[in-house]
């Protein structure tokens, strides 16, 4: 199983601003998926390491400026975009907004208003960019999201991806929950009732007051049909939720 933290593009042909982007980013707890100083370029980057983000000075030498070239990812990979620009006039606004950037940053910046923009970008995404509307989670979320197939958590200082399909089951822990893969174990501060309500429900389904169990992850069902067995990890079902956690396995 794979994770990692959330990737970001860099297409900037002064590369000493791109340097230390780069260097500020790594700091902040992304990835650089890659640095790149040609909007053409860039599409075969984003073919090859799909970032989630991706910060384009508009400005750019070659074939195409940055507007161009977001509105090309725009059109192919629905990627969101962060304009970066010396020139903050009107006309070079009105321009870029055709791109429909998810905001601009006005060089030279400083690494708190790089930090800050992003935040939002990252906020914007989870309410409404690239949202599957069905799979929102509301209300305090300590910087985790869920998209179509991943939820993107805080570990250690970083944004980590975690696919919804390697997800085992989660446990409620007080006011928190534990989402458990078969090789880690990632704190959320959302209560299971909001993670469970932004689950795909013919995946998960609840089999305890405080347990959501990823069907197809169940490798067995213990002889007194007490507990289910996932990896190494036995999960309790309660009286509650027997009949009906027996009729779902009984279908899969």
């Amino acid at each position: 199983m794979e994770t990692s933290p959330l990737k970001i593009l860099i297409v900037e042909d002064e590369m000493i601003i791109a340097a230390d982007i780069s260097l500020a980013l790594e700091k902040m707890g992304y990835e650089v998926s890659g640095i790149t100083p040609r909007g053409e370029d860039a599409m075969k980057n984003i073919e090859a390491t799909r970032p989630d983000i991706v910060l384009m000075d508009i400005a750019l030498k070659g074939e195409w400026n940055g507007i161009e070239a977001a509105q090309a990812i725009r059109t192919q990979f629905s990627i969101p975009v962060v304009f970066l620009t010396a020139n903050a006039d009107d006309q070079h606004f009105e321009q870029a907004k055709t791109a429909h950037p998810y905001a601009f940053l006005s060089k030279p910046f400083q690494h708190r208003g790089l930090k800050r923009t992003l935040e939002l970008v990252v906020q914007r995404i989870r309410e409404e960019g690239g949202l599957d509307q069905n799979s929102k989670l509301s209300g305090d979320q300590d910087n985790s999201f869920i998209l179509s197939d991943r939820i993107f958590v805080r570990h250690k200082d970083r944004m980590i991806k975690v696919y919804i399909g390697d997800i085992l089951f989660a446990e409620a822990d007080r006011n928190y929950c534990l989402i458990h893969t078969a090789e880690k174990e990632y704190l959320l501060s959302v209560p299971l009732r909001v993670l469970e309500e932004n689950l795909p429900p013919e995946q998960f389904m609840r089999v305890h007051r405080s347990y959501v169990v990823n069907l197809s992850k169940i490798d067995a069902l213990t002889d007194n049909q007490e507990f289910l067995v996932l990896g190494n990890k036995n999960v309790p079902i309660s009286r509650r939720f027997k009949e009906a956690v027996l009729n779902r396995l009984k279908l899969i």
